[in-house]
């Protein structure tokens, strides 16, 4: 049944998914994973491959990629008791040692408690992050650079859902081809299909390609957890849109070319940057942009995304984009058909 655009609680967001069709490994070649097309003027659906995405962008188009990096950020160590602990680094905060994290297990790692990394390595809690969301503050004692220290213990942070331990494999394909700053503990997971033959392709026709970087967080794994979507409070990202990446997005517009945002990450950013008239601004800092219907987009015109958990942010911000039937209808014949879902899954382009 049709909703109205106020009726949109979370278990609207709610669907089934066999437990199968989890990916838990990505696509032997990125560029060769499927990819639904929804057209959302209609709610049509095509099924292809993600190659052929380059038959769907005219030239003149641009394409914004979020360049962002992820670093090892997850920490497996002991707690003095010698029982086995973690810590997920999420972000420095007044120093390059002091860092926001969540931490297991939180009721028994309390302040001034240790997790043991390695012999120079160790983790300190000091104690709960002002983020609303159970994250902790912790110093790291180490007699490296911090940043040698993480890289060289830190394991790439797979999304809990994929349910395995992170193996040699990840560290280059959980990680875009054009990933260049470090900052995320999530892939922003639309970008992983595109291989560089494809991008010097589209550049090659004509397509614009532009980048931009926001800092995945902890957000991305977090269920929206209050039925009113409303109350549920947003992790705070780090982003940065240059002058030159503006000043090519604004010619695109002046041209009548299309954006395309390759992810939701991409989205959130160009609409945290873009005025109501449509005007990119250079910028850098923090958003909290909570993207759900009913919402007029200003900054982009086209999407691709991969398909989302249940109940997430993510979702919700397809829908606003796509409208919230076809949304969920393309889920369920995506479900239907056999195809991958979530972060190593397979893709959905919305025109």
């Amino acid at each position: 049944m049709k909703r109205s655009p106020d009726e949109y609680p979370t278990s609207a967001f709610d669907y089934e998914l066999p437990p199968g069709q989890i990916a838990r490994y990505p696509a032997e070649q990125r560029d060769r994973s499927r990819l639904l097309v929804l057209r959302k003027s209609s709610g049509a659906i095509e099924h292809r491959v993600f190659h052929e995405l380059i038959d769907l962008i005219p030239p003149g188009d641009a394409l914004v990629l979020n360049e962002t990096r992820v670093f090892p950020a997850r920490l497996l160590g002991r707690r003095e008791s010698g029982a086995e602990a973690e810590v997920l680094l999420l972000r420095p905060t007044a120093t390059v040692t002091e860092w926001e994290a969540l931490v297991r297990p939180g009721a028994k790692l309390k302040p001034g408690k240790f997790v043991t990394v390695a012999d120079d390595f160790r983790v300190e809690m000091l104690g709960a992050a002002d983020d609303h969301g159970g994250a902790r503050n912790v110093r790291l004692h180490t007699s490296l650079p911090v940043s040698e220290a993480i890289a060289l213990y830190g394991r790439v942070p797979l999304p809990p859902y994929i349910e395995r331990a992170a193996e040699p494999a990840d560290l280059e394909r959980y990680q875009t081809v054009y990933a260049a700053r470090e900052g995320s503990v999530a892939a922003p997971t639309a970008g992983l299909h595109f291989t560089r033959a494809l991008l010097d392709e589209l550049t090659a026709r004509d397509v614009a390609l532009v980048r931009v970087t926001l800092h995945v967080g902890v957000g991305t794994f977090r269920p929206v957890e209050t039925e009113d979507p409303s109350e549920h409070p947003m992790h705070e990202e780090q982003f940065d849109v240059s002058e030159e990446s503006a000043a090519q997005l604004n010619a695109v517009r002046a041209r009548g070319g299309k954006i395309w945002a390759v992810g939701t990450t991409v989205t959130r950013t160009l609409e945290t940057v873009c005025d109501d008239a449509g005007v990119f601004r250079a910028r850098r800092g923090a958003t909290r942009l909570f993207i759900r219907p009913p919402y007029s987009f200003k900054g982009i015109d086209r999407l691709i995304t991969n398909f989302h958990l249940p109940r997430s942010t993510l979702l919700m911000l397809v829908a606003a984009f796509a409208g919230y039937d076809h949304v969920m209808t393309a889920y369920r014949t995506a479900s239907d058909e056999g195809y991958r879902f979530y972060s190593y899954g397979d893709a959905m382009a919305i025109v």
